[in-house]
């Protein structure tokens, strides 16, 4: 029978690594898998492939290989050594197409019960971002989105198809987590799982928050005299509406925290008002005397401090 050279089917070196060898072997399972090779000998080449492969990935097998074919080139006739004995057991499987080399050098028991070893592949995973309120991290939401992926068609030709998904918000994400969607992401190949799907948490741009982390930074308008005489005002945020005190003689950018209102969490973050005095226009008669009488009883130059 004619020895076979597996190192030369996958295209390695007698040196090769096993992550080469692991390599060689997806690249041709890829090109004559039956699935979607157009290849004429597909077949006949996907199962020299198998059986290259099925030899050099294990140790074991590859060093009696080696010991047997040494000064063997491929296509010449192949003796076993006098009483050689593979000695090697298989599990599984009904492969009976293996090659005559394969069962000589490996005992009968390889033709009869190896189980034909069908390349599989996981599929890629995938990433994507997830845009969500602030209020949903507070609260936890439940969002609709559609993927387009490539598939192939009846006919073989590939065709972008768009599936929707529901997608669970937790209460208590943050920006910048992964929520992962088991086997939502690039099929497998040759009956492979799925790879996964990671959506990245962002919060859409609000001018009202500023987000670090579970921290919350929320502007809160006030009035003139709230900040200058102090007293309860009720402010919206994200968790509820809440009462706060304002100091007296607060300025803009003056900060008030309240601890534990940020983004929940087993330690949730602070929320943090942060004060901006807002004016009143001075569009009417009554709104211009108001002003004038502050600017001559007052007599307050910001500028100086005055």
């Amino acid at each position: 029978m004619e020895f076979q050279d597996y190192y030369k089917t996958l295209g390695v070196d007698k040196t090769a690594s096993a992550e080469e060898i692991k390599k060689a072997y997806r690249k041709l399972a890829r090109k004559y898998h039956p699935d979607v090779s157009k290849e004429a000998d597909a077949e006949k080449m996907m199962k020299a492939v198998n059986e290259a492969n099925e030899v050099l990935s294990d140790p074991e097998k590859r060093a009696a290989y080696d010991q047997v074919g040494q000064g063997y080139q491929s296509g010449q006739d192949f003796r076993a050594p006098p009483n050689w004995d593979g000695g090697f057991e298989f599990s599984g499987g009904n492969f009976n197409d293996t090659s005559d080399f394969f069962a000589n050098l490996f005992g009968q028991a390889g033709k009869r019960s190896q189980g034909r070893r069908q390349y599989q592949e996981r599929g890629e995973d995938k990433h994507a971002k997830i845009v969500i309120d602030l209020i949903d991290a507070y609260q936890g939401t439940t969002r609709n989105i559609t993927l387009r992926a490539p598939e192939l068609d009846a006919t073989g030709h590939t065709v972008n198809k768009e599936r929707t998904i529901s997608v669970q918000i937790p209460k208590g994400v943050k920006a910048g987590q992964h929520i992962r969607l088991n086997g939502q992401g690039s099929p497998g190949f040759g009956g492979g799982a799925a790879g996964d799907l990671y959506l990245e948490v962002q919060f859409r741009e609000d001018a009202r928050f500023r987000v670090e982390e579970r921290d919350v930074y929320q502007t809160v308008p006030v009035t003139p005299w709230e900040a200058a005489l102090g007293g309860g005002i009720e402010v919206n945020t994200p968790s509820g509406t809440v009462q706060v005190k304002v100091p007296a003689n607060s300025q803009t950018g003056r900060k008030l925290r309240l601890k534990g209102r940020g983004i929940p969490s087993t330690t949730p973050g602070d929320l943090y008002l942060l004060l901006e005095v807002v004016l009143p226009p001075a569009d009417t008669e009554a709104a211009r005397k108001i002003y004038e009488t502050m600017a001559h009883e007052l007599a307050f130059n910001p500028r100086t401090g005055a």
